[in-house]
């Protein structure tokens, strides 16, 4: 900012102006009107106006150089807004982009620019792909339209989009690998205990075609599905993930992503858990070899009589640290123990070697998920009477864990005539079968270790079904409008990315907040651009904004951003570390 002196007939006028750089274009603009040297020589008592005016421009500069000059900006109510200029964006980003940046995305893009040698910028193009897959989850066209409301505005256009789709379903093993490499160097991975689970999703289509395939669908839809593996780390973070056809049975699919964590990312030692349906004995015999070991769920139904039956005695059962054995059958009748005991979780383990393995059972017994598996099922058969009220014409069950399941029929009246109509009625064999099982719980494994660690490990699956429930949900990675197999592969690569970055950022907050409250805040972190002056903030400042704020080490929450800062902080955030440690 400088001096500006202006010189009528009547009087001499004092301003401070700037140079700006508007629409390809140089010119200046006035900042502020001091006042003319009449004025200001009755306000200043006799002191210079001009010399004062050098020192308060003096003064205005240091301040903005501090940033903390007030910005005064004139509006007119008559003068109409410019038509077609965009007066909004999207902040949000910016954190996603600091971890973008840590985990050296835009270094892996570099590489396969250069193997490739094509002109457009991946960089760029994946970014948003996974920016937009977190803030404004859809198509790719409306991804390509969308990432123009960043703040950062996209150097590519929608047929690039789709060029670079190719290449990232070629390149990703190598953006899986890479990335663990990258991880290393920056955050201490916990890839000592490795999580699997799959998951598929469906397609808006009736036609089967290569991946597109029909299966047994997580969401019971009709339509052609496709399979995704996922490996997660022990702290949460997704490791690797491959696809697969809708129609491929999932047991057989642990066993190929593994191989190739064994060669990509060069692991050796580290423990496998994956849930009962995985649990294949194949699949346990490839990892009772050399340094790796297995612990997965064992439905206590599907035990062999001998071990269902000693699953099931009540007798003989361990707590923790207490050199005592309980019988479970008595821990309802023991008053004075009864609250201490709902908060327990009771044990038995056994090894046991069959088909050329062996392997530890450990059977775990808790009267809190007794009660919770009891409440779910009293709310299915309140479900089951209410139709049996209704009198339906047929009762189809969907699967094994449907209300439906409690319902029998018959044609035949208690007199042992055949009936006009189907007879419905709540099947009480089937309650009590069921009820054999409430509170128990069970696991096997190839470790010497104590149960409770064990059953610690095991207890954090859950995190590996977050991950998928957030994709689909959050991310909208389902339904699939995507035909090709190579950008069905490289859709599914860019939400495996988003996930990662969004579960970095949850470590980094290490607050209690929920992942709807964190991607809503993202999503709502907009800006009114103010030309030549910089970025109002229009979002709610909160807990959680603050948080942001302090642990990637920039502020957009003033009354405004600069240009000059605003600039600083997108060049902050693809450089600078961010400032809490995991």
């Amino acid at each position: 900012m400088r001096l500006s002196i202006s010189k009528s007939k009547n009087s001499t006028s004092l301003y401070v102006i700037e140079s700006i750089y508007e629409n390809g274009k140089h010119s200046t603009r006035v900042v502020e009107k001091l006042g003319t040297v009449k004025e200001l020589e009755e306000k200043l008592n006799g002191q210079d106006p001009i010399e004062w005016a050098k020192e308060y421009i003096k003064e205005l500069n240091k301040k903005e150089k501090e940033q903390k000059r007030d910005v005064i900006v004139k509006y007119s109510q008559s003068k109409r807004i410019e038509k077609g200029v965009q007066r909004s964006f999207n902040g949000g980003y910016l954190f996603l982009q600091q971890i973008y940046h840590q985990l050296g995305l835009h270094k892996i893009c570099k590489d396969i620019s250069t193997k490739y040698k094509f002109t457009y910028n991946l960089d760029s193009i994946l970014s948003r792909l996974i920016y937009g897959r977190i803030l404004f989850p859809s198509s790719k066209l409306n991804t390509y339209q969308e990432s123009k409301c960043l703040i950062e505005q996209p150097d590519f256009e929608l047929q690039h989009v789709y060029r670079a789709l190719e290449v990232i379903a070629k390149e990703t093993d190598f953006i899986q690998s890479e990335l663990y490499k990258n991880s290393l160097s920056i955050f201490k991975r916990n890839d000592h205990v490795l999580y699997y689970d799959c998951t598929n999703y469906f397609f808006e289509i009736e036609q089967e075609d290569g991946f597109k395939q029909y299966g047994p669908s997580k969401e019971n839809k009709p339509n052609p599905i496709v399979g995704m593996g996922l490996f997660m780390d022990g702290d949460g973070i997704p490791l690797a993930f491959n696809i697969h056809s809708g129609n491929t049975n999932e047991q057989i699919t642990l066993k190929p992503l593994e191989e190739k964590i064994l060669k990509d990312f060069e692991l050796s030692k580290f423990i496998v858990c994956t849930d009962a349906g995985l649990s294949s004995i194949e699949n346990r015999r490839f990892n009772d070899k050399k340094d790796r070991a297995f612990i997965t769920t064992q439905s206590v139904k599907k035990l062999k009589r001998y071990l269902k039956q000693w699953a099931l005695d009540p007798t003989g059962w361990h707590l923790p640290g207490v050199n005592k054995l309980y019988d479970i059958s008595l821990l309802d009748k023991d008053e004075d123990n009864y609250e201490e005991y709902k908060s327990k979780t009771f044990y038995k383990e056994r090894w046991i070697k069959e088909d050329g393995l062996e392997q530890k059972l450990i059977v775990t017994y808790s009267l809190k998920y007794r009660d919770y598996q009891r409440q779910i099922r009293n709310r299915q058969l309140e479900r089951a009477s209410k139709l049996i009220e209704e009198r339906p014409k047929s009762v189809n069950k969907k699967n094994q864990n449907d209300f439906k399941r409690f319902i029998s029929s018959t044609n035949v009246t208690k007199d042992g005539e055949i009936a006009d109509k189907v007879i419905y009625s709540i099947n009480q064999d089937a309650i009590a079968k069921e009820e054999m099982y409430d509170g128990f719980y069970a696991v096997c494994t190839n470790l010497d270790e104590d149960a409770s660690i064990i059953t610690k490990i095991n207890h954090r699956r859950w995190e590996i079904e977050e991950c998928f429930r957030i994709m689909k949900s959050e991310f909208k990675a389902r339904p699939v409008y995507l035909s090709r197999d190579d950008r069905i592969q490289a859709h599914f690569t860019t939400c495996f990315l988003a996930i990662v970055i969004y579960r970095y950022l949850e470590k980094y907050l290490s607050e209690e907040f929920t992942s709807s409250e964190i991607i809503h805040s993202l999503r709502n972190m907009d800006f009114n651009y103010i030309p030549t002056e910089g970025y109002i903030p229009t979002y709610t400042r909160t807990d959680l904004t603050d948080i942001l704020h302090e642990v990637f080490g920039f502020r957009t929450d003033t009354e405004i951003v600069s240009l000059r800062e605003m600039k600083k902080i997108l060049k902050d955030t693809k450089k600078k570390k961010i400032l809490r440690k995991i």
